[in-house]
């Protein structure tokens, strides 16, 4: 994970860019599967994880997100 483009609180629409990450030789951009509000980023900048991790959950406003 490289640098998030949205915050918590951030409203995102579906298909909008989330997210750019840098693999090992070329970056690309994640889109949001989803519109709503960014409730939480569980993965902060330049962590590294495996694939699959989820990295942010995106809810309703004044939505809580489950426990993990």
């Amino acid at each position: 994970m490289s640098r998030w483009l949205k915050a918590e609180g951030d409203p995102v629409a579906e298909g909008e860019v989330l997210l750019e990450v840098q693999p090992d030789k070329a970056g690309m951009d994640v889109e949001s599967d989803l519109a709503g509000v960014v409730l939480e980023i569980r993965v902060p900048e330049d962590e590294m994880v495996p694939c699959g991790t989820p990295l942010c959950w995106i809810g309703e406003a004044g939505e809580s997100e489950p426990e993990p």
